[in-house]
């Protein structure tokens, strides 16, 4: 026994004082991060990383190697088979993990020492909490051979023995009480903490260390988020970056027989534009930027994490579960909707502030420009109201006075005289004309796929329907959420509905005079949208002409 009792408490702590200590956690944690970042073909920390389209990283040159000697391109790890060789792009976030792993090299941790050698310490290979000190090989002997000693709590060493030992009644920390969250010793239960809920240190960390678990799955998750959410916004950038392109030179063209009327307004659109182009790009690459930060420091304390959930020091892993688990203040990032031409609306304001100060030829270069988008739409006779009545090319379609005996199908209007294009569309841009001389009514425009067929309808976006409508002769309604009456300086014989998805703008127009009738602008499509035509009533006789979907005559 005397040669295992401990030394004084003062000489005790001088002497820890003395040697450094650093939790292992964190001085494996780069070193345990590095075996994260290691390429699977050449097992090296990754060189110029790059990812595959199934999400695995690998260096880039050995990657193309891989390939190069292969006839088929898959993921060396997954194995999943690309159609086309991907282009490989640098993976900036992992490139940046892997050069701050480089620059920041592991600590060194400080080995805990026998307190009973007296010339040369050897390495302490356990620790006491009853004796408060710490064992060599050789003088720990008598705690695994004499029965008294026997008893006491050994544990992996630590320089800070006094952590845990309770201050007030000196005995080791071998109970949790959950009520006040705090390490206590047996003598803690019989006193302050009396009639608590106590339970040992190795049941509430195994309890944590699921806790932990928990968070690191959701970390983790979050790091997939965060890489997803870039991809996103880069995919969403290059989109936008080719449209605004391609408008930019198609607005270039379209404007070149208005150079001399309008110069001065065209040099400003352009400016507008690419004023535009820059705010998108520098928001885009300040998400990235904060994005890519998030990344990094969620991996590192995912390494934390991982590192902590194996560990045997329980009471280590109590005193900082709290802080590890707890909100890091991670930003709970929204749903990031890129429209990918945001410059059009802003032009397309300006034009219209500038409608009265240019003359008829503006519009008439618009709408050649929307002309450009023409499809070919043909009616569907599954849609059809049972008394429409349909040329045989399905150009044609007017309200006769008997009600056909025709299949109840789902999407078939069974109250309101109307039908919709057979062709729908979820993307892009798409214009076509319709006639309607000689009717006293009519309904046109578009309609999204899941609006009801059945029953009474009422035309609004609201419910799904973009149009505009005439009644009684000369009565003109945009039907938006509340009715727009429409006053138009001519009766029009051709009308032009123009569709922009991404956008969201439907407007209509008359095509003889080359004159806007309406639009709907910052509308948010979700769906396939489809021509819809409403030729009413026939009103014995009066409005007995059919519409009819005509050509589209453009000339560049």
């Amino acid at each position: 026994m005397a040669e295992s009792s401990p030394t004084s408490t003062t000489a005790r702590k001088t002497r820890r004082q003395s040697y450094e200590y650093n939790p292992p956690i964190m001085s494996s944690s780069i070193s345990s991060l590095t075996e994260e970042i290691q390429c699977s073909i050449c097992l090296e920390v990754f060189t110029d990383p790059v990812t595959t389209p199934c999400g695995h990283n690998f260096c880039k040159t050995c990657l193309n190697k891989c390939w190069d000697n292969s006839q088929t391109c898959s993921c060396p790890y997954c194995k999943e088979t690309f159609k086309q060789r991907p282009d490989l792009k640098t993976n900036t976030t992992l490139r940046e993990l892997v050069d701050h792993c480089k620059k920041k090299s592991p600590e060194k941790t400080t080995e805990v020492l026998c307190d009973i050698c007296e010339e040369r310490k050897l390495k302490a290979l356990k620790s006491c909490l009853v004796c408060q000190s710490s064992y060599c090989e050789t003088h720990l002997e008598p705690h695994l051979r004499v029965a008294g000693l026997k008893k006491h709590k050994l544990m992996e060493p630590v320089s800070n023995l006094e952590d845990y030992i309770c201050q007030k009644h000196e005995r080791p920390l071998e109970l949790f009480c959950r009520d006040d969250q705090t390490c206590v010793c047996s003598f803690c239960t019989a006193t302050d903490h009396k009639n608590h809920n106590t339970v040992p240190i190795e049941e509430e960390s195994q309890q944590k260390k699921t806790e932990l678990m928990k968070t690191q799955k959701d970390v983790q998750k979050t790091i997939q988020d965060r890489i997803k959410k870039i991809q996103d916004i880069k995919h969403s950038a290059e989109v936008r970056k080719r449209n605004t392109e391609k408008e930019k030179a198609a607005r270039v063209e379209l404007f070149t027989d208005l150079i001399r009327s309008i110069e001065r307004y065209q040099t400003e659109l352009l400016e507008m534009m690419e004023e535009q182009q820059k705010a998108a790009e520098k928001q885009e690459q300040e998400l990235i930027e904060e994005l890519e930060q998030e990344i990094t420091e969620l991996k590192m304390r995912n390494t934390e994490l991982e590192q902590l959930s194996h560990t045997e020091d329980h009471l280590h892993l109590l005193q900082i579960h709290s802080s590890l688990c707890s909100s890091r203040n991670t930003r709970n990032w929204p749903e990031i909707s890129m429209k990918t031409d945001e410059s059009l609306e802003t032009l397309r304001r300006a034009l219209n502030q500038l409608k009265d100060t240019i003359d008829d030829k503006l519009t008439q270069t618009e709408l050649k420009w929307m002309q450009q988008y023409a499809v070919d739409v043909t009616l569907d006779p599954d849609t059809a109201h049972p008394e429409l009545i349909l040329s045989d090319d399905g150009k044609q379609v007017r309200q006769g006075d008997i009600r056909q005996k025709l299949p109840d199908k789902p999407e078939r209007f069974d109250k309101c005289a109307c039908i919709l294009g057979k062709e729908g569309f979820s993307s892009g841009k798409f214009y076509f004309e319709v006639q309607v001389k000689g009717k006293t009514d009519w309904d046109l425009g578009v309609a999204r796929e899941s609006i009801h067929r059945k029953g009474k309808i009422t035309a609004s976006p609201r419910n799904g329907y973009w149009t505009v409508i005439l009644r009684n002769e000369d009565e003109y309604i945009a039907c938006d959420d509340s009715p727009v009456s429409l006053s138009l300086r001519v009766k029009p014989q051709w009308v032009g509905v123009f569709v922009d998805y991404e956008e969201g703008l439907v407007s209509f127009y008359d095509v003889e005079s080359s004159s806007h009738i309406y639009s709907f602008t910052a509308q948010s499509f979700t769906e396939k949208l489809y021509p819809y035509f409403g030729p009413s009533l026939n009103y014995g006789g009066k409005n007995s002409s059919p519409l009819i979907i005509t050509h589209v005559y453009y000339n560049k």
